[in-house]
């Protein structure tokens, strides 16, 4: 089920940008028992994503309107703004009319064991390219995602990491990184490539809280190898812990269920309704 500006539609002229050349942002949200998760983070990212290609983001208010009109009590929602329609060329003028789509879906099904026992992941050979003005980014240029994403089919592994034209590790297909080292948790610095993930930045306000000592910096894959554990995050899957990269095992750690109740503490703190529940019957 789809909205563009705010109407019922499911085609978008073949003249936008977004399908021409990937000209727009996006942001995937967690709406569950008719709330969105971390929604003022989220739409704080969309704006500085949307700065960062110099297009105007949508107000909050209009955004909201056209999430309430889709949102069930328990969807994956994802917000699309492209630059506008264009006939053909690189540039576009100032004055061009954004679009935006807003779509739900139904929630991904995580089994309950995967959290549990932790993920299985590889290493992508297609790299994450180098490119100052779009780290951080979440543009609609997803090729190398696709790309790396093509590399295996084996449904026992979860998720591959993609690494840097240096051998860094930037992050993972769909998913940021987090390595636990002593009571010292990073993710790889992305200001030149990657995508900022709203949940990592989550965990990350949970670790502090909670005494770690937190830091984006360079890490190599052997660095990641040698860590204590390690977790992947995104706004659907949430913290998921590693079990393995490329037969490196990771046993479960203490942290996991630390930082799994900080997050959700900050979880509930955060929560923003657009979908009134009907009240309970009382005793």
């Amino acid at each position: 089920m789809r909205l563009l500006n705010g109407q019922l539609q499911d085609t978008i002229s073949m003249a936008d940008r977004a399908f021409q050349f990937g000209d727009g942002v996006f942001r995937t949200l967690r709406c569950e028992g008719g709330q969105i998760e971390f929604w003022q983070r989220h739409y704080t990212r969309l704006q500085q994503d949307c700065a960062a290609l110099g297009m105007t983001c949508p107000t909050e208010a209009v955004l909201l309107e056209d999430l309430r009109q889709l949102a069930s009590i328990d969807a994956a929602l994802k917000i699309i703004i492209t630059r506008g329609e264009t006939a053909r060329g690189y540039g576009a003028p100032d004055s061009l009319q954004i679009n935006r789509i807003v779509q739900a879906a139904a929630l991904p099904n995580y089994p309950e064991e995967l959290h549990q026992q932790g993920a299985n992941v590889r290493v992508c050979s297609t790299r994450a390219s180098w490119q100052p003005a779009l780290a951080g980014v979440k543009h609609l240029n997803r090729l190398e995602n696709v790309l790396a994403r093509r590399e295996w089919q084996d449904p026992s592994i979860f998720e591959g990491l993609m690494l840097d034209r240096d051998g860094l590790v930037i992050e993972g297909v769909m998913s940021n990184v987090l390595v636990l080292c002593d009571t010292h948790l990073f993710t790889p610095k992305l200001d030149q490539s990657g995508v900022n993930g709203v949940m990592c930045e989550v965990v990350f306000n949970a670790a502090l809280q909670h005494g770690f000592a937190v830091e984006k910096r360079a890490l190599t894959l052997d660095e990641v190898k040698k860590a204590d554990a390690v977790w992947l995050t995104n706004s659907l899957v949430g913290l998921l812990p590693v079990a393995n990269i490329c037969d490196q095992h990771f046993p479960s750690h203490p942290a996991q269920a630390l930082l799994s109740k900080a997050v959700n503490h900050l979880r509930q703190l955060e929560k923003f309704a657009i979908v009134e529940l009907p009240d309970m019957p009382k005793g």
